[in-house]
């Protein structure tokens, strides 16, 4: 049995300083249970808590560490940046370089501008996209998660649904009038918004492949329809791959399904474990960004060069040349992940357990239900008792995932063979202990 004394005297004491005694809501771990582990250092595919426990870890930042934890090279690179100053507030070839980077993988981002956060990203994305079209609309997905600003969270996924929120207090009557929300994967939905109000709407906004209601996969052609609706109505298609962005491909969403967005938001990776995010696309789109146009937005640390440094250093191994004989390093984690998750499905099968198992690339879920997941209404028809069991069991056992059936896990390239045996194993004694449970 794992010590977690120190670390519940850690959130006890959080608590007196921090609301919740967290700065996200899900690492609470209110929807499961308990106290969170504290974590004191990482490394690889691990990482360590103050009490000493050792977790194999499938969070990874929420995405960001696709290399793994403290990856020499980054760390290397981070180490010489910072002696050269941690912040300028200026233009520096670092910035360039990503840049570069990125639109090596995205073709569609003609140009880039980079910011903080997923949030600011899509925030900013949706006023480029009003600023463009001189239209105030936007539509949305229920259970899609894009950031926190004020006219996303209607409907909104990831800790929003953990906490069973739709909305948010703070959030206006006229902000969310502006936001139509439609059912995910509904063909027949969007289709009518678009017929009834299309002209009206400056952008949709979607994760092509949705992470934040747990992982949930587009339905064939449903990503191609809504290129074709927005296109007859000259409204702007946003892809948020913030989460998806070199994981269900290299190339995101956009190259797994072929569907060339106007505009790319992304973050996460791009950072390399450090805060940075951006937004681009159309040339004559991305030109209406301040100082080249007339839509506004700024940033003191966009451009950082610490988090533009980590970011270059993670684009240059996942775009790396694999060795003779190997794939290359987004295909590893996809099979990795296959592996992984094939070792779940007969694990739930002996036990006698129903899941729903999805992929893309190196993201991963499961639904402990007994049928397809398409849409928000499902994932939350899911059962959230045998999850939190089966969570509980696989943190005993050294596996650390999200404390949410509504969030995405996340294979690294420093996940091991030995990791996955382990895991599949320990997997087996979760859904055991859910199936003792139901008798």
């Amino acid at each position: 049995m794992r010590n977690t004394q120190q670390s519940k005297a850690a959130f006890d004491e959080a608590k007196q300083y921090m609301p919740g005694g967290v700065n996200s809501p899900v690492r609470s771990f209110a929807n499961v249970g308990g106290n969170p582990p504290f974590i004191a250092r990482a490394e690889g595919s691990k990482i360590y808590d103050i009490d000493g426990n050792e977790y194999i870890d499938y969070v990874g930042s929420w995405g960001p560490m696709i290399v793994g934890h403290a990856h020499p090279q980054v760390v290397k690179a981070l180490q010489e940046a910072v002696t050269r100053g941690t912040s300028y507030g200026a233009p520096t070839l670092w910035e360039t370089d990503l840049a570069k980077l990125v639109q090596s993988v995205y073709p569609s981002i003609e140009v880039i501008r980079m910011v903080n956060s997923g949030t600011e990203a899509t925030m900013s994305a949706l006023r480029l996209a009003r600023g463009y079209t001189g239209r105030d609309k936007i539509v949305k997905f229920v259970g899609c998660y894009h950031g926190h600003s004020d006219s996303l969270l209607v409907s909104a996924g990831s800790g929003m649904a953990t906490f069973g929120v739709p909305s948010s207090p703070g959030v206006t009557k006229g902000t969310a009038a502006d936001t139509i929300t439609v059912p995910y994967n509904d063909a027949d939905a969007i289709r009518a918004v678009m017929e009834r109000e299309g002209d009206a709407i400056a952008a949709v906004i979607v994760e092509p492949v949705a992470g934040n209601m747990g992982l949930v996969l587009p339905r064939q052609g449903y990503l191609s329809l809504l290129r074709d609706l927005t296109e007859q109505h000259g409204t702007l298609l946003i892809f948020d791959e913030v989460m998806c962005g070199f994981r269900a491909s290299l190339g995101g969403a956009q190259a797994a399904y072929g569907i060339r967005p106007d505009l790319t938001c992304l973050g996460k990776i791009i950072g390399g474990g450090l805060p940075v995010a951006a937004y681009g696309g159309r040339r004559e789109i991305m030109e209406r960004v301040s100082p080249s146009g007339s839509v506004y937005q700024a940033g003191t640390l966009s451009g950082n060069p610490l988090a533009m440094t980590a970011g270059i250093e993670t684009l240059k191994i996942l775009t790396a040349e694999p060795e003779e004989g190997r794939a290359d390093y987004s295909r590893e984690l996809t099979i990795q992940t296959k592996n992984l998750l094939l070792g779940w499905q007969r694990a739930a099968k002996d036990a006698g357990v129903p899941i729903c198992a999805h992929q893309a690339g190196s993201m991963f879920s499961i639904f402990f239900i007994d049928h397809e997941v398409y849409d928000y209404r499902d994932a939350e028809a899911a059962d959230q008792e045998a999850f939190r069991m089966w969570f509980e069991t696989m943190l005993d056992e050294g596996i650390y995932l999200a404390p949410s059936q509504f969030e995405t896990l996340f294979l690294s390239g420093a996940h091991t063979d030995d990791d996955i045996a382990r895991t599949i194993t320990a997997a087996e004694k979760g859904f055991a202990a859910v199936k003792k449970t139901r008798g």
